[in-house]
């Protein structure tokens, strides 16, 4: 008799890389942008805004990817110094352990007797990955990875201010303003939509949330390069 797998699509397996790439992307975008523009507010040439949208992408993405590395790994070295005292725990008192484990499962409504001959088996079969994932709460695919997530950043923070970069290339002096402030908010509402797919929400809401928080710093950093006129 063949046994047929029902299998669903999850989001959270995602959550290693999404999250860096969508904040280093809305950050490139946003950050280089709104640099642009609050120094062509203030009047500087297309030559100056050129150069200092490569050195914002630089040094945007190896912040990005030195902050988001330095951040993840901290919760990893938290993982890592939890996993180590729990070996060590189950080493010295396997008894007390398996206790705690039963419990674990009886407070989320197994029958104790149920509950713990599945600690038992659980426990011959990986007794640290069982309290890892129901005790601590660490699993596989919510892990901190920190190469993942700096790489991811750094990449997603080079692509967002990638926009504004070609937007330069291609706008002349009198419509460099208008032209950046598009792009960005259009390759804004493209991450929002993009981001919105990928968790498996809606894709509107995500667009709308992006770009309004987006152009408000647009809006606000050419205000204040206009004060500055040069």
């Amino acid at each position: 008799m063949s046994i047929s797998q029902h299998e669903q699509p999850h989001y959270i397996h995602r959550t290693g890389w999404l999250r860096a790439s969508v904040l280093g992307a809305n950050d490139g975008i946003i950050s280089v942008t709104s640099l642009v523009l609050g120094m062509a507010a203030s009047g500087a040439s297309n030559h100056t805004l050129f150069i200092s949208c490569i050195a914002g992408l630089i040094a945007g993405a190896l912040s990005m990817a030195a902050g988001e590395y330095i951040s993840v790994k901290s919760q990893s070295d938290i993982e890592e110094a939890d996993l180590k005292f729990e070996a060590n725990e189950l080493e010295k008192n396997p008894h007390l352990e398996l206790a705690e484990l039963t419990q674990i499962y009886i407070q989320r409504g197994v029958n104790p007797k149920l509950a713990h001959e599945v600690a038992v088996e659980l426990m011959d079969h990986d007794a640290l990955q069982a309290h890892a994932r129901d005790e601590i709460g660490i699993n596989e695919m919510t892990s901190a990875k920190p190469i993942l997530a700096a790489w991811s950043s750094a990449l997603s923070f080079s692509l967002g201010a990638f926009f504004p970069l070609m937007a330069i290339l291609f706008s002349s002096a009198e419509n460099l303003m208008l032209i950046v402030g598009l792009v960005g908010a259009c390759s804004l509402g493209l991450l929002g939509v993009m981001s919105g797919y990928f968790t498996g929400t809606s894709m509107l809401k995500g667009c709308i949330r992006v770009m309004l928080w987006g152009i408000a710093a647009m809006l606000l950093t050419s205000w204040l390069g206009s004060l500055f006129n040069v």
